[in-house]
């Protein structure tokens, strides 16, 4: 509190958005996310899992429209910090090939109070998954594959769909 008894205000928040074909799990950025002023710091990882709709996954690639997916990632992230009391967001996303278990998403919030952090966190993927243009192409153990999250032409999955919504699943 400040000696007039209103509490102190934050600074704008701090945000970062980050596509890269690197592993995310060594990014530094994610360590020193956040001030003295939050009490919470929350990350989120997706991840490459063995399974997709009862099928056996044994990788996948992520595309992207690079150019529209930072520009898209930053404005959610803008809305994110618009909406909730936090201090710094941070969103991470790998394109090129996974395998399993490799993380292929990593969202850090930083707020005053935990509440914030884990609302804006589910806003961000949820909104990520829909407005993003990030596809995914699965890969399945018994070696066929399959674009998740759009159709083309001749109504088989793809990234560059006629009538696909702009972003993928992730």
């Amino acid at each position: 509190m400040s000696e007039t008894g209103t509490p102190p205000t934050q600074a704008s928040p701090v945000i970062d958005t980050i596509l890269t074909d690197e592993p995310l799990e060594s990014l530094d950025a994610f360590r020193r996310i956040g001030t003295t002023a939050d009490g919470a710091v929350l990350i989120f990882e997706g991840r490459v899992r063995d399974h997709n709709e009862g099928r056996r996954v044994s990788g996948l690639a992520y595309e992207a429209y690079a150019e529209m997916a930072e520009q898209e990632l930053r404005g959610i992230c803008d809305e994110a910090a618009t909406r909730f009391d936090v201090g710094a967001i941070l969103v991470a996303h790998r394109f090129g090939p996974l395998g399993l278990g490799d993380v292929s998403v990593r969202i850090a919030v930083a707020a005053p109070h935990r509440a914030a952090c884990y609302e804006a966190s589910r806003f961000i993927i949820e909104e990520l998954k829909v407005r993003v243009p990030i596809w995914k192409h699965e890969v399945y153990a018994d070696g066929s594959t399959r674009w998740v999250g759009a159709v083309d032409a001749d109504n088989t999955q793809g990234p560059l769909a006629p009538g696909a919504q702009t972003g993928g699943q992730t």
